[in-house]
């Protein structure tokens, strides 16, 4: 993969964790848990999705450095 796509996963899946986290910590998110055990649908997937992205981005990365080292 291109370097600059790499780069954007990872600054992708690094602003998705932190959308993940701030919602984790509103108010619906906690009321959500409180009542359900779990939090809500959308705090799951910013958090799955950044995590994805951030270990393909850092992959990628790994990978070429590790191409152009041969």
């Amino acid at each position: 993969m291109n370097g600059a796509v790499s780069l954007i996963l990872i600054l992708a899946g690094i602003a998705l964790l932190v959308f993940g986290i701030q919602s984790a910590e509103s108010l619906g998110s906690q009321l959500s848990e409180f009542f359900t055990g779990s939090p809500t649908d959308r705090t799951v997937w910013f958090l799955i999705l950044g995590t994805v992205l951030l270990i393909f981005g850092l992959a990628s990365t790994t990978m070429r450095r590790s191409r152009s080292a041969d």
